[in-house]
């Protein structure tokens, strides 16, 4: 497949403004410690509205309504507070600049500008949404073509970078389920450094990871001894997640994961930092579709937050070098799910 593009294909894309001062992010699992009956200082300080969502006047929904906030829309995040747990077990409420907003569909995000890269390494280069979203395009027959929104956290293979007549640079990012490429504004993307993936504990043969689907708890052993733990949000139906003995079998930086299935449907691009454990495709993951951890919620896999997946990506077997986009084996790190 081509990826040349001319002067005139990219004077057709058009100047797109960049802006935002870079603004720090942090994550953290819920409940948080403390006093539940006082706001707190927010764990982010950004997030975006995953769905279109009610806001009030009090951390609960039977409050009374202020307003909604439209999908995608980016929101100050100003206190947090334990409030009705209602419509999921997540009790957590954000205080934004308009009213109170429940956080399960809020994701955590942050806004900085990258420095483009302009020579792309031979195979490609990992890169990470630094922004709360950037929109993807296709460009066929000199026309640009909105293709979808590349959402923060979420990772891409880059394998072009162009600069156009105004300046701007853009990169190619690599499409592995429609088997094309698309364009995105490379300030936009952080590329993925070799020191920030180099593995956890490496070489110990003791490792394994256990799944509490009742807890919706993950933990990592290092022998008897818990390494790390985070919230999940495992299988919405009883099932979905099954329970067993499995391996880490497969793994990939980057999926572009989708169903048709009646029922079933979903659409997610660059979903971050993949470990499967079954080929009928049950894996550990990143997720920037909702931030609901400690409530079933998933089509089967193991959600985490992106910062946990990546932990886990880093710290089970096999290893996973920058440079490289899928490895397989059948001595991966075990994983029970019970």
């Amino acid at each position: 497949m081509s990826s040349r593009l001319t002067r005139r294909d990219f004077i057709k894309l058009g100047a797109v403004s960049l802006a935002a001062a870079a603004v720090g992010s942090g994550f953290r699992d819920f409940p948080p410690g403390g006093d539940p009956t006082l706001m707190r200082s927010p764990s982010y300080t950004m997030g975006r509205v995953i769905y279109s969502m009610r806001y009030y006047d009090q951390p609960t929904a039977s409050s009374t309504e202020l307003g909604y906030y439209i999908r995608d829309a980016v929101v100050n995040i100003r206190a947090e507070t334990i409030g009705d747990p209602e419509p999921t077990h997540n009790p957590i409420w954000l205080r934004t600049d308009d009213g109170w907003l429940h956080s399960a569909y809020v994701q955590p995000v942050a806004e900085v500008l990258n420095q483009p890269v302009l020579k792309i390494p031979n195979g490609g280069m990992l890169a990470e949404v630094t922004v709360p979203y950037t929109q993807a395009y296709r460009l066929k027959d000199q026309v640009r073509k909105r293709a979808y929104r590349c959402y923060y956290a979420s990772t891409y293979w880059v394998h072009h970078s162009y600069r156009t007549d105004f300046g701007l640079v853009w990169y190619q990012i690599w499409d592995d389920r429609t088997e094309d490429y698309l364009l995105v504004e490379a300030a936009h993307l952080r590329p993925i450094t070799a020191e920030e993936l180099e593995p956890i504990a490496p070489g110990r043969t003791d490792k394994r990871i256990e799944i509490d689907l009742a807890r919706q708890r993950l933990t990592a052993y290092q022998g008897r001894q818990p390494v790390y733990s985070a919230r999940t949000a495992t299988g919405y139906f009883e099932g979905d997640t099954p329970k067993g003995e499995y391996r880490v079998e497969r793994k990939q930086p980057s999926r572009h994961m989708a169903s048709n299935l009646e029922g079933n449907e979903f659409d997610l691009p660059g979903v971050p930092w993949v470990c499967y454990i079954s080929w009928t495709g049950v894996s550990f993951h990143g997720t920037y579709w909702h931030h609901n951890y400690g409530t079933p919620q998933s089509h089967g896999c193991i959600n985490l937050n992106p910062e946990a997946a990546k932990w886990i990506y880093r710290w089970t077997d096999p290893v996973v070098p920058v440079d490289t986009d899928y490895v397989e084996t059948d001595q991966g790190t075990p994983v029970i799910v019970f």
